[in-house]
C-alpha cells in the first residue's frame, strides 16, 4: 500500500469523481463520474476543439426557438449535453448536468428544464441512468428533485452547507448530495480570521463528516459527494466517504504522493431511528438562523447565474 499514491488509496475506499468539463483532462485522469456546470462549461467552451460543437448546439437552438433569449437558454442546454455526452463515453459511472441557476426558486420549471435534460441526452444515446440533474439545494430545488426521483431521473443537490439541506434531500430520497467543503472554510476564514481551520479544524470537512455521520446512523442511502476543495488535506480528511469530487489540480497532487492515506470515515449499520420529516417552515427556519448556509448558497446561485450569462454572451457571435 505504502508504494501507492494517495489518489490509488483514495480510490480503494471512496469514488473519486473528476470536477471538471475538459474531456482532455477526463481522459487522463479516468475517474468514475464527473461533474459539470456552466462555470466549468466557460472556461471549456473557447478551445479550438469545441467550436464546431457549439456550432451546432447553436444551430439546433434556432431550430427550436425564433425568440433570441430562448435560443441562447436552449443553446447552453445543448451544449452542456454535448459535452456531458462526450464524458460519458470516457467513464463508467454518472455525467452531472445543472439546471440553470435562474431557476433555483422555481420547482415547476426546474423539473421542466430536468425533463428536457434528460430528453437531449436521450438523442445522444446517453440513457437517464448515466446522467445526475444538478439542481441547488433551496427547498424549491429539494422538493422538484423529489418528483424527479419519483419518475426515475436521478439528481445531485448541489450548493449544500448545512445540516437542514442534507436531512431535507435525505427525506426526500435524493440520489447524491454535494456539501460545499471549501466554501464553507472561506466563509468561516473570513468570518473568524485569527482562528486556526487547518486539518481536522476545518469547517467544510466537520459538515461533511457530520452530514456523513448522520445519513449512516439514520440508514439513509442517499449518497454524500464532498465537492469544492481548496487542498489535498480536506481530502485526506475525508477518505472513506461515499464519493469526493476534486478538480484536475488536486487529482494530479494526490495522484504525485506516494504517502499512506488513512479512511476517516465508515459506514456504521444504522443505530438511530429517523426523526420526523422536516417541514418547510423548519426548514426555512434553521436556513435563516445559518448565516453561513444562506449566505453561501445565495452566493453560489448568483455565481453559477452570471457564468450562465458570460457563458451565453460568448455564444452570442454564433448567432448570425
Amino acid at each position: 500500500m505504502a508504494n501507492n499514491s494517495k489518489l490509488e488509496q483514495l480510490r480503494q475506499m471512496t469514488v473519486v469523481v473528476a470536477d471538471t468539463g475538459d474531456i482532455d483532462a477526463i481522459s487522463q485522469l479516468k475517474p468514475q463520474d464527473a461533474t459539470t456546470n456552466p462555470s466549468l462549461v466557460l472556461k471549456v467552451a473557447d478551445k479550438p476543439e469545441y467550436q464546431e460543437l457549439i456550432q451546432q448546439a447553436v444551430q439546433k437552438a434556432q431550430q427550436e426557438s425564433s425568440d433570441f433569449e430562448c435560443q441562447k437558454d436552449y443553446a447552453v442546454d445543448r451544449i452542456a449535453v454535448a459535452i456531458g455526452a462526450k464524458i460519458s463515453q470516457l467513464i463508467p459511472g454518472y455525467i452531472s448536468t445543472e439546471v440553470s441557476a435562474r431557476l433555483s426558486f422555481d420547482t415547476r420549471a426546474t423539473v421542466e428544464k430536468a425533463r428536457r435534460l434528460i430528453n437531449l441526452y436521450k438523442e445522444l444515446g446517453v440513457g437517464r441512468d448515466r446522467v445526475l440533474i444538478k439542481i441547488a439545494s433551496t427547498w424549491e430545488g429539494i422538493k422538484a428533485a423529489e418528483l424527479l426521483e419519483q419518475e426515475g431521473i436521478t439528481c445531485n443537490l448541489t450548493l449544500l452547507f448545512s445540516q437542514a439541506q442534507a436531512i431535507a434531500c435525505a427525506e426526500s430520497k435524493i440520489t447524491l448530495v454535494s456539501p460545499f467543503v471549501g466554501r464553507i472554510l472561506d466563509w468561516h476564514k473570513a468570518a473568524y480570521p485569527e482562528q486556526d481551520f487547518t486539518g481536522a479544524n476545518d469547517p467544510g470537512v466537520i459538515s461533511v463528516q457530520s452530514i456523513y455521520s448522520y445519513y449512516k446512523q439514520h440508514g439513509y442511502d442517499t449518497i454524500v459527494m464532498g465537492a469544492s476543495f481548496r487542498n489535498t488535506g480536506e481530502i485526506e480528511h475525508l477518505a472513506g466517504c461515499d464519493r469526493l469530487t476534486i478538480s484536475p489540480a488536486l487529482i494530479q497532487q494526490l495522484a504525485d504522493d506516494n504517502g499512506t492515506l488513512s479512511r476517516q470515515l465508515t459506514a456504521n449499520k444504522p443505530l438511530m431511528p429517523r426523526p420526523a420529516p422536516l417541514s418547510e417552515t423548519a426548514f426555512r427556519w434553521q436556513m435563516n438562523q445559518d448565516a453561513m448556509a444562506s449566505e453561501k448558497i445565495s452566493e453560489g446561485i448568483r455565481l453559477f447565474a452570471a457564468d450562465q450569462a458570460k457563458l451565453e454572451a460568448l455564444l452570442a457571435p454564433h448567432f448570425v
